[in-house]
């Protein structure tokens, strides 16, 4: 393929732009090569500036369930900015989404909007820290809930991936205020709570890993942390950036039958757009300004567009639940033609799934956790995503990250991404 228009922006961009990215992964660091530039994308397909097209298999990491540019979430986002792009004023439709996350997703029942997802995981952090009185927090070894300080103390995704094991910047106390245990063990989880006694306000985590690959929890994790934090008083926090809303229309909550007491959003509830959201019980919501004294603010929290374009994709997901039949199906077909393509070959493999979410990890033991991700081998994995990107098959550029299938692929796009494959693994030999 040629991508010299792409070659040609990157070098543009790194003379204004540190790195020539606005987010770490995109700089094709982990698996080396130009990062290639968008255009514009429809349906299942982005096409780059030099109208090479790609079957996608990042979704905008993850928000765009029903596929680019869905129309009627183009067409919403058209009418209302001709209305005003932002007011700094409450609206009736901030009103409506909240209604509508609270009638989709178990457990919720009072819910905040902001910016972003690291948002949202930064203030559900400060308001669990705000309702029990305490100050420590437990996340786990390759979950990534944002770069707020508290939580670039091993962290997956653009820090895995570039390896960063430290960050500058994060204070002493701030890191010793974050305990980090692996993700699938309850027993250190046991040790630090005990270590720490009363001094633990939450526990955040991803319930389905997507930033070290789809790492899956392992029986009784989920159930175990919930009756930790019951017995400990301690909040349980999801972070569900990545599987609300995508993997059932009460995300993780309500695929896993696990209740957590607040839960974190992010670009998925604007269809896309720069958005976030934090909400939970009653007694803790009612804590956040102006009704208690944690304070939390943001002028562009409840954004317009991005609530409209939120609300029409996630009613669309509410009235039409096959959705999650279609995009299981779709997954779990793509699993098997990769799994028999990859059976053909000579070098161990592991394939992760769960819902629309899967990952690959060229390793000869099962991925549980950060550590048996990190020691699967980088380099297989950066000459297929490059054998895989020269066919024209989009996937994440980095080991370190779940794809996410949306819903306008076909059984044609993943019987050519199978083909992709079987074709990427006689050249890597």
């Amino acid at each position: 393929m040629n991508r010299n228009k792409s070659q040609h922006l990157f070098n543009r961009a790194q003379q204004s732009i540190p790195g020539g990215v606005n987010s770490p992964v995109r700089a094709f660091k982990s698996v080396g090569g130009t990062p290639v530039f968008i255009k514009q994308a429809k349906g299942a397909y982005l096409y780059d500036v030099d109208n090479n097209k790609y079957i996608d298999y990042i979704a905008s990491w993850g928000p765009m369930i029903l596929g680019h540019a869905y129309q009627p979430v183009v067409a919403a986002i058209q009418e209302y900015a001709t209305y005003s792009s932002s007011y700094g004023a409450p609206t009736e439709l901030e009103i409506d989404m909240a209604e509508l996350i609270i009638s989709m997703v178990p457990n919720v029942d009072l819910i905040r909007m902001v910016s972003s997802g690291t948002e949202a995981c930064m203030s559900a952090v400060r308001l669990a820290r705000g309702y029990t009185g305490k100050n420590k927090i437990i996340k786990f070894e390759g979950n990534y809930h944002g770069h707020a300080d508290a939580f670039l103390v091993k962290a997956g995704s653009g820090l895995a991936t570039l390896n960063i094991q430290t960050v500058p910047g994060v204070t002493a106390g701030v890191a010793t205020d974050t305990l980090t245990a692996p993700y699938n063990n309850l027993a250190k989880v046991k040790e630090l709570v005990a270590a720490h006694k009363n001094e633990i306000a939450a526990i955040i985590v991803e319930p389905v890993a997507g930033n070290m690959g789809c790492v899956l929890p392992a029986p009784g994790f989920l159930e175990g942390l919930r009756q930790i934090c019951d017995e400990e008083n301690m909040v349980f926090i999801f972070d569900e950036v990545m599987t609300g809303f995508r993997l059932a229309p009460g995300g993780a909550q309500e695929r896993l039958q696990i209740k957590a007491d607040i839960v974190t959003y992010g670009k998925v509830i604007g269809g896309g757009l720069p958005v976030g959201a934090f909400g939970g019980k009653y007694e803790i919501m009612q804590h956040i300004a102006p009704v208690g004294k944690v304070y939390q603010a943001g002028t562009l929290s409840g954004n317009p567009i991005a609530m409209i374009a939120g609300y029409t994709l996630l009613k669309e997901l509410k009235n039409n639940p096959s959705v999650y039949t279609e995009l299981d199906s779709k997954t779990e077909y793509l699993h098997k033609g990769l799994q028999n393509a990859f059976n053909d070959w000579s070098k161990p493999f592991v394939i992760n799934r769960m819902g629309s979410m899967i990952s690959v990890h060229f390793s000869d033991r099962a991925v549980t956790d950060f550590e048996t991700a990190s020691v699967a081998n980088n380099e297989l994995f950066k000459g297929y995503f490059h054998a895989m990107l020269n066919q024209g098959i989009y996937l994440p550029p980095s080991a370190f990250e779940s794809w996410f299938l949306n819903n306008a692929l076909t059984i044609g796009d993943l019987d050519n991404t199978i083909d992709a494959t079987k074709n990427a693994l006689k050249k890597l030999g």
